[in-house]
């Protein structure tokens, strides 16, 4: 049976910016005057504000009565929902978020504590926090997890300063002044690691998908301080020599870190440490159920270690004696705070939530219909004329994603994978994800499947990129020009990127709009 294809007219509204809406007077909340009494005993409410920062003049903000502003952001809001569809963003793992995690997270339990609470009035966060240490302990095989990370790059950080301070304990750190990466792992590794001071040394692929053992040898030496790598990489290829790997680069002295970004694919079956790796990272924003930062986040970065890493992890962490939790501060060794406090406390109870609906056997089920779906996908995107797979050859395992190439389409008939993106949109299919930089594969696509799509879901995907393949052969305008039925067109190339045109600001869009007008 053929999958039928809607295109999607999304909503038009010839909507302003806030900014430029309302009316002199109007509100859409008035509060009364103090009473007397309070007043009397407290003051003028002005007079409760230093005169240093006491306004001079009214702020510039729109006046507007309360449902003029739920209307306007009502009307947005379909605008976006007009495109929203199918997403199968590759490398970042986009599911369904429970809404009853979201109300949970919602709750004065969690929104009116604050950090510096005594921990005594702490002790229900304290519980799913460290709950939830133990469960990624298990899925891990890691002795002690810490949550203050703000996401992946800053967990990736984390290893590195911990990396530091390990070899600086052991009088090395001048020694031990190279990382090891390769040119597909997640680019925040290479980053973090030459902000932490570090020399990097990032190996190429081989014709199977993954750098050689022969290139890791070269690369191992005396002045080796960590290993930092993804595993299944970004391209869906999972290295089936890794044990070798962790077994080199700790003969030579040095430590192994896990990118585990992409475990959706891998969880309940593959545990770090078994492998050998002395820390891992889980983002607890993509893979563990919580909305994915940038698209609705926060997010967090899960950074685990072995126990003989744990005395330099960030401070504080979540102890249990038995009876009570505590906030271990009294850390000598630590590597001090990655960021403020103790982590993104909702993010931790969304992922936690998620961890204990789901349980051991819906972990593994999902993570199997995640590889189920992938390797679905790849039989029909390859039918699709045009689309190639990176590293064709190769026997590797593809997991939870695949990377293709549209270079032949774009040879064929000059449309390329940017062209593909918006004209998807058209069908209500989300724009898809190309790749991270550098651009290994010519115009590049990874979709990623995940658990939460039906087959139905993933048809339509596959349809809708064989109909534009059939557009592009037969009238690439109609692609070059999309998209068609959405309420904004696409941008000029560089608008973005041009000082001169871009306002981050009312303020600055005023002045950029009054010097452009002028």
């Amino acid at each position: 049976m053929s999958t039928r294809l809607n295109e999607i007219q999304a909503p038009v509204w010839n909507e302003p910016i806030i900014m430029e809406m309302g009316y002199p007077g109007r509100r859409g909340a008035v509060f009364s005057h103090a009473e007397d009494d309070i007043e009397a005993r407290v003051g003028a409410a002005v007079d409760l504000i230093p005169t240093a920062v006491r306004r001079r003049d009214r702020p510039a903000l729109p006046e507007m009565s309360e449902p003029e502003v739920l209307y306007h952001y009502l009307r947005l809001s379909q605008q976006t929902l007009g495109m929203m569809g199918v997403s199968l963003f590759g490398t970042c793992t986009m599911k369904y978020n429970p809404q009853v995690n979201e109300a949970l997270a919602w709750r004065p339990e969690v929104t009116e504590v604050h950090p510096l609470q005594h921990e005594d009035t702490l002790q229900g966060t304290l519980e799913i926090v460290h709950a939830m240490d133990l469960i990624l302990r298990e899925l891990s095989g890691m002795d002690q997890f810490v949550f203050q990370a703000g996401g992946g790059a800053e967990a990736a950080f984390v290893n590195a300063s911990v990396t530091r301070a390990y070899h600086a304990s052991r009088g090395e750190l001048e020694q031990r002044n190279e990382v090891i990466t390769t040119i597909q792992t997640h680019p925040c590794n290479a980053a973090t690691a030459a902000a932490a001071g570090f020399k990097v040394i990032t190996l190429m692929l081989d014709e199977n998908g993954y750098p050689s053992l022969d290139a890791l040898k070269a690369a191992v030496s005396n002045r080796t301080a960590a290993l930092m790598v993804g595993n299944p990489d970004d391209m869906g290829v999972y290295n089936p020599e890794m044990k070798e790997w962790v077994e080199i680069v700790h003969e030579a002295g040095g430590l192994c870190f896990y990118d585990s970004a992409n475990f959706n694919g891998t969880m309940s079956k593959i545990r770090p440490r078994e492998i050998g790796f002395d820390a891992c990272m889980f983002m607890l924003h993509k893979t563990f159920g919580a909305p994915k930062s940038g698209v609705g986040g926060p997010a967090t970065g899960a950074y685990g270690c072995s126990a003989e890493l744990a005395p330099f992890l960030p401070a504080p962490l979540v102890t249990f004696d038995g009876e009570r939790y505590h906030l271990d501060h009294d850390r000598p060794d630590s590597v001090g705070k990655i960021r403020e406090f103790w982590g993104n406390v909702p993010v931790i109870l969304k992922a936690y939530a998620w961890v204990r609906a789901m349980g051991a056997e819906g972990i593994a089920q999902a993570s199997d219909i995640s590889v189920l779906g992938n390797n679905y996908m790849e039989k029909g995107l390859l039918a699709i004329r045009g689309v190639t797979r990176s590293h064709p050859e190769s026997t590797s395992p593809r997991l939870e994603m695949t990377r293709y190439s549209m270079q032949t389409l774009k040879e064929d008939t000059g449309v390329d994978v940017h062209d593909v993106q918006n004209r998807m949109t058209d069908f209500g299919i989300d724009a898809m994800w190309t790749s991270h930089e550098p651009w290994l594969i010519p115009e590049p696509f990874t979709p990623e499947a995940g658990e939460m799509y039906g087959k139905e879901s993933l048809d339509r995907w596959i349809a809708v990129l064989a109909q534009i393949s059939d557009e592009a052969y037969s009238n690439p305008d109609i692609v070059k020009s999309a998209p068609h039925n959405q309420a904004i067109h696409r941008l000029k190339p560089g608008v973005t990127d041009d000082p001169s045109t871009r306002a981050m600001t009312w303020r600055a869009f005023q002045r950029t709009r009054a010097q452009t007008r002028s």
